[in-house]
């Protein structure tokens, strides 16, 4: 029982001996790490704000913000364990084959990560412009960092992978601000095609959501064997294109019944389309 006791006075004064001489390590470790913490925070908020005052693109503000901080805590983790005086160069080289190792695992999300950051970069649509991309139409909600959301006529949500999305086509029908629908209208070959035409641009012109420049174009499309195809195609702002799309229809189908001309069963749509 002496020797027992003995022996644990000798690892309590062992300890108590390498507590002493480690204590100034521990000490200065910790209080790096809790400075750094306060530091880290400070940065990230400055950074943010300045990122904001610039007008950068809130997704890659949100996105650059995010890195720097994990950057600086990985840094700073880094430290404290050298202050500790653990090697840190085993460490180091662990944290590069786990880098490597997720990396291979998620080359798929890789290649979407790098799509988001071509998207926000670049810029080919934002927030609130309707394109085209991967076969889907709609309006863009949200850029995400690996996904980008559309919005389609139906009220569908639409996740498109940016990976694919920035290396395909995109058309975007937003970018210039106003569009042109492109509508086919068939009478008959018994009509006055002059009348007919005029009948359709007055209609144009009386609509004030039509664009004056640049200026709207009727004309002979095509000569089939049933009907004469007349091309009807008015300018209009993005926010008032479908309007100038079902008004023209509508407008040019009471005109046409008031002046007794005969449309052919169908209205064809020749390239416009539905978003």
């Amino acid at each position: 029982m002496t020797v027992s006791t003995q022996n644990f006075t000798n690892y309590v004064e062992t300890f108590i001996k390498i507590l002493i001489d480690y204590s100034p390590k521990l000490i200065s470790a910790f209080v790096i790490l809790f400075v750094g913490l306060y530091a880290i925070r400070v940065i990230n908020r400055l950074i943010r704000k300045i990122m904001v005052k610039r007008e950068l693109d809130p997704t890659l503000t949100k996105f650059l913000a995010d890195i720097l901080l994990w950057v600086l805590r990985v840094l700073l983790f880094v430290t404290f364990i050298s202050k500790l005086g653990i090697e840190t160069s085993s460490f180091v080289a662990v944290l590069g084959a786990m880098g490597l190792a997720v990396g291979l695992s998620l080359q798929g999300s890789l290649s979407n990560f790098a799509g988001g950051m071509l998207i926000i970069v670049f810029k080919p649509f934002k927030v609130g412009d309707t394109i085209e991309a991967q076969g889907s139409i709609g309006t863009v909600s949200e850029i995400q960092i690996f996904v980008t959301k559309l919005i389609n006529a139906n009220n569908q949500t639409i996740f498109i992978p940016n990976g694919s999305l920035s290396n395909g086509i995109i058309t975007n029908y937003s970018m210039q601000g106003f569009r042109k629908a492109d509508l086919t209208i068939s009478i008959s070959y018994d009509t006055d095609i002059k009348k007919a035409k005029d009948i359709i641009t007055k209609v144009l012109n009386n609509n004030p959501k039509v664009l004056k420049t640049p200026a709207a174009e009727v004309s002979v499309k095509n000569l089939t064997d049933s009907s004469i195809q007349l091309a009807v195609r008015p300018w209009a702002n993005n926010e008032d294109f479908w309007g100038v799309y079902s008004d023209t229809l509508e407008n040019c189908k009471l005109a046409f019944d008031a002046a007794g001309i005969v449309i052919q069963p169908f209205v064809k749509e020749a390239s416009a389309k539905n978003d």
